[in-house]
């Protein structure tokens, strides 16, 4: 939607370096024009009763004048009675129209502001999920839900009140300003001039709010991210005693976005003080001529009247455009840090003409030629070197070798997850770079080493590989994955809530769900992760009899550190600092004496 409209820029800085300026020139609140433009007949309609409230209240003062002119002048007291409750039908008149109408403004703004917000909000999320994960290795994820949340807020503000506040105040100010400056011009051409001394002091301060207000927006989302990344590791937490330690961290946050957040709200109170004082003397300076002019009986006291409205309609108007600018002000680097995180581009996007997928029946067959790849976060130490391979349909290849040798950037580098420097990659004859990566991912099943469980029920987890299943299907993939016997165990068997992470779970029952999850998609490609590191020897023995019978027909790859789990690959190949440097199988590279034979050694006694 809206996401469309919006350029390409440099990465999102990473929080520790939020504070700093974007480098991109600030879009401010423009940046919300995309947003809006797809409800123009709504704004029209709340510039409708915006302008038709904001007519009411000036149209208030002359019907006071007529009251005070008109309704006391009569010969008799019949007539002047009579006068008098047209006069006040006149005035209960407008009262009427300006409640009718500020009904319908409220109305319409607060329905932009709330649908503004959420398609802003959608907008953001689906943007950041379809990031690479390169954008994830420099941005907190509670500073993304800070922007999500707190600077979606504020923009939800300002358009669903603060802005209709301040076009409605804006409008009744000038037409109150060209009301008195028709009745009284030469006053008035004073008093304006000086108003016009008083922007530029405004604009000054307003300026200190605006970055003031950025800094203070960074500091609360450090804040989110300290709590985000502690919250997901209590366990952590609480078994290093580190309690009081973290606690003391988001202390400090909270503590630097109270300083900065009190530094914002002195810069402002001066801003509105000085707008409140100077525009008070000035309309005071005019009220005061007023008065002079009725007592030399230049104008009447119905004028008199009207102008003292006009000037407190005018006064009052500028006190509330002094708040709304401050409201603005916020308003604009909450919008500079959503399309900041908007803008970002990640560097792995579909091809605007990928090549169709092909129909695979027996596997998929891999290539890669001579790939070179740096993850961005260590661009001077290669992940992998000159990497080559070929497997064949219906393959089973494992992947061997000490931590750190590259065997999961072999994985990434399938999913796409990131770009090669050098080389390429094919899957059936096409390179990866010229698939979608819809149909590149939809021909890959993966069980990570650590399970990902969704706060929702077993039936829906497994079903998330496949969202068409049936409940049939869903099942019968929990039974090949031997998770069937423990789910239908649980309170409300396949209904039952799993929890935030899946903690009503052991690690076992995790990783069968993944397993099950993987083998409902049903994919061409098997990548193996670990896939049984979080097994007891018993549950390991039935889940490996699982993925044997799902590797039938299909292309596996399998990254093990226990050896025992992958000795029956057609193929193992060893890595070590990113380099090929031993493939075999299991009894060739025992024969071999190199790395494989060591950490065979090591894990078999032999």
């Amino acid at each position: 939607m809206a996401t469309s409209s919006v350029s390409s820029v440099s990465p999102l800085p990473s929080s520790a370096a939020s504070a700093a300026p974007a480098k991109a020139s600030p879009r401010s609140l423009s940046g919300l024009t995309p947003f809006l433009r797809p409800y123009r007949g709504r704004i029209g309609l709340a510039v409708l009763f915006l302008v038709m409230a904001a007519i009411a209240t000036l149209v208030f003062p002359l019907a006071l004048r007529g009251l005070i002119d008109g309704g006391m002048g009569g010969a008799g007291k019949g007539e002047q009675l009579m006068a008098l409750r047209n006069h006040f039908f006149e005035l209960f008149g407008v009262a009427a129209a300006l409640g009718l109408f500020s009904a319908g403004r409220f109305y319409t703004v607060s329905w932009l502001g709330e649908r503004v917000t959420a398609d802003i909000r959608n907008a953001v999320y689906s943007h950041v999920v379809r990031q690479s994960p390169e954008f994830f290795e420099t941005t907190q994820t509670g500073e993304v839900l800070s922007r999500l949340t707190g600077d979606t807020t504020l923009v939800q503000t300002v358009v669903g009140s603060s802005l209709s506040m301040g076009l409605r105040n804006a409008v009744m100010g000038a037409g109150a300003l060209g009301m008195l400056v028709v009745t009284n011009p030469y006053l008035m051409v004073q008093v304006l001039g000086v108003l016009l001394l008083i922007v530029a002091p405004s604009v000054w301060f307003g300026r200190r709010v605006r970055k003031l207000s950025r800094a203070s927006q960074d500091r609360v989302a450090d804040s989110s991210a300290i709590a985000a990344e502690v919250l997901n590791a209590i366990p952590v937490v609480q078994s290093y005693t580190a309690e009081a330690r973290e606690a003391a961290r988001f202390d400090q946050s909270t503590t630097d976005a109270f300083i900065t957040a009190i530094r914002r709200t002195k810069a402002r109170s001066v801003l509105v003080a000085f707008i409140i004082i100077a525009t008070s003397a000035a309309l005071l300076w005019g009220l005061y001529q007023g008065t002079q002019a009725v007592m030399r009986g230049d104008i009447s006291a119905g004028h008199l009247g009207q102008t003292v409205v006009y000037v407190i309609i005018l006064a009052s108007s500028a006190a509330v455009l002094g708040e709304v600018y401050g409201d603005l002000l916020r308003a604009a680097g909450a919008t500079e840090r959503l399309m900041e995180l908007l803008e970002t581009r990640s560097p792995v996007t579909s091809p605007s003409n990928p090549v169709p997928a092909q129909v695979v029946r027996a596997g998929s067959a891999i290539k890669f030629k001579a790939v070179t790849f740096h993850y961005p976060s260590r661009p001077t130490q290669p992940a992998l070197t000159d990497f080559s391979l070929s497997v064949a349909p219906g393959e089973t290849v494992a992947i061997v070798g000490p931590s750190g040798a590259g065997k999961s950037t072999v994985f990434q580098l399938l999913l796409r997850f990131y770009d090669p420097a050098s080389g390429r990659i094919e899957l059936d004859g096409v390179r990866t770079a010229d698939m979608s990566l819809q149909d590149l991912r939809g021909r890959i099943g993966l069980v990570p080493q650590d399970a990902v469980i969704f706060s929702t029920s077993a039936l829906e987890n497994i079903r998330y590989g496949k969202p068409e299943a049936s409940d049939e299907e869903v099942k019968s993939a929990a039974q090949a994955a031997f998770a069937h016997e423990f789910i239908t165990a649980l309170p409300e068997g396949y209904d039952t809530f799993l929890g935030e992470r899946g903690v009503r779970l052991s690690g076992g029952q995790r990783q069968r769900i993944a397993i099950a999850r993987a083998m409902l998609k049903n994919s061409p490609l098997l990548l193996l992760d670990e896939a049984t590191s979080a097994l007891d020897a018993e549950s390991e023995r039935m889940v490996q009899a699982a993925l044997e019978s799902a590797m039938k027909g299909r292309t596996t790859l399998v990254i093990a550190h226990r050896l025992a789990t992958v000795q029956q690959a057609s193929r193992i190949l060893v890595l070590d600092h990113g380099r090929l440097v031993e493939q075999g199988t299991h009894a060739e590279l025992v024969r071999q004496g190199g790395i494989y034979a060591r950490l065979a050694a090591l894990q078999f006694n032999v």
